[in-house]
């Protein structure tokens, strides 16, 4: 049997003329945890193609589903934050997020609630992010009893230190408690005027890194093309002490960061200098790639010869070190990018196994679960062998 690549079931929130139509397909005739060498070569074209992949009804196993996400990456080896890394660094905000399976240290569980006998693990408490304590302010507890909640935080899987951005993650849903649809709030509860998404419990949200540069004016085109991020030493422990923007897109700036003095041993060598846009391995397209919550500086090169300098930011190149302006920065070129019409919230179904273009979107945790809502998913992704590739000398001279 052909694998067949049909479109998603889209939102009726989504945008019937600026959502990305190549982003996301579901995948059938094939069984994702034993595929031939042909038609992994398949697979991978259409998820650099397609951004998301989703297979339905898969029974997969942690080994299956690490083997099949190195298939991506074969010289990858270790998660995308290190093995056991993130339940060993408990000042870091993915402490309490995550548990390794013990005989595939690669993978993770995730969710919400008490886990019992799972791969190895006797008993597991886990807990869903939430908004709660992650962002500057909260939705009140009326509106929360109404269904109100948030998008937790706008990322990309990666250490952003020391590891390379994985190529692809894998989420598997195991256990997917049913409960009633939650309407995302992009702004605090008294304004009125902010956006709304309705979406399923529990979802994860996606939108396409590609339609996020495709969207800016040619002045933030121009920006982002000759633009790198040089993202904090430990991220997730320096950022930990701060608190987020509503829309999870960023961090507000209070300079409640932790000093680089308290931060765990680091050193220059592994700190993360990466482009803003990252090219596309397939179809060589480039995509608004960052991480806002972890990035610290920006460095932006001079604008190439012959480039008009009419509206041009910084001309002539700059390192902004300011770290309240490189988040207005972010922040102006990104929330576009997260517009109702242009995200596509999972309704995650038992057995459904998602991959994603990890160099190609954006996602985040959304909504909250009561207590006694038990989930599961397995999830993996690995620290890549390379670096993301950024934009060509072509790719400047055309859009700076």
């Amino acid at each position: 049997m052909a694998i067949e690549l049909a479109p998603i079931t889209l939102p009726a929130s989504a945008s019937t003329t600026d959502f990305d139509p190549d982003l996301g397909r579901e995948v059938k005739g094939v069984n994702p945890g034993e595929l031939t060498p042909e038609q992994f070569k398949e697979i991978e074209t259409a998820l650099y193609t397609h951004g998301i992949l989703l297979f339905r009804d898969v029974t997969l196993t942690p080994e299956q589903q690490y083997v099949l996400t190195k298939a991506f990456d074969p010289e990858s080896e270790s998660y995308g934050h290190g093995n056991n890394k993130t339940q060993s660094t408990k000042k870091s905000i993915l402490h309490p997020d995550l548990k390794t399976i013990p005989r595939v240290h690669q993978v993770q569980l995730i969710g919400n609630g008490m886990v019992y006998n799972h791969e190895g693990l006797e008993s597991a408490a886990l807990k869903h992010p939430s908004h709660t304590s992650f962002h500057k302010t909260r939705v009140s507890a009326e509106n929360e009893a109404l269904g109100i909640t948030r998008f937790y935080r706008w990322h990309i899987d990666a250490a952003l230190y020391d590891y390379n951005p994985p190529r692809a993650t894998t989420l598997y849903g195991i256990t997917v408690p049913e409960g009633d649809r939650q309407t995302v709030r992009y702004s605090d509860d008294d304004d009125p005027s902010g956006e709304t998404l309705s979406v399923p419990l529990g979802t994860t949200a996606f939108v396409s890194g590609r339609k996020m540069f495709q969207i800016l004016p040619p002045e933030l085109k121009s920006f982002a093309v000759r633009t790198s991020v040089r993202y904090a030493p430990h991220p997730y422990v320096w950022m930990a002490p701060a608190r987020a923007k509503s829309d999870g897109l960023g961090i507000v700036n209070e300079g409640l960061e932790l000093p680089l003095s308290e931060l765990p041993e680091w050193e220059e060598s592994k700190i993360k200098t990466l482009p803003i846009l990252w090219k596309n391995p397939v179809t060589g397209e480039l995509h608004f790639q960052v991480h806002p919550c972890g990035a610290q500086e920006l460095i932006v090169k001079p604008l190439p010869s012959g480039a008009s300098r009419e509206g041009a930011l910084y001309p002539d190149g700059e390192h902004i070190k300011d770290l309240g302006k490189v988040r207005e920065l972010l922040h102006l070129m990104q929330r576009p990018g997260i517009a109702p019409g242009l995200v596509y919230p999972h309704d995650w179904k038992e057995r459904d196994l998602v991959l994603f273009h990890n160099r190609g979107l954006l996602h985040t945790v959304v909504g909250a679960f009561k207590s006694d809502q038990v989930r599961a998913f397995h999830q993996c992704n690995l620290a890549a062998s390379d670096v993301p590739t950024g934009p060509t000398e072509q790719d400047v001279i055309t859009w700076a």
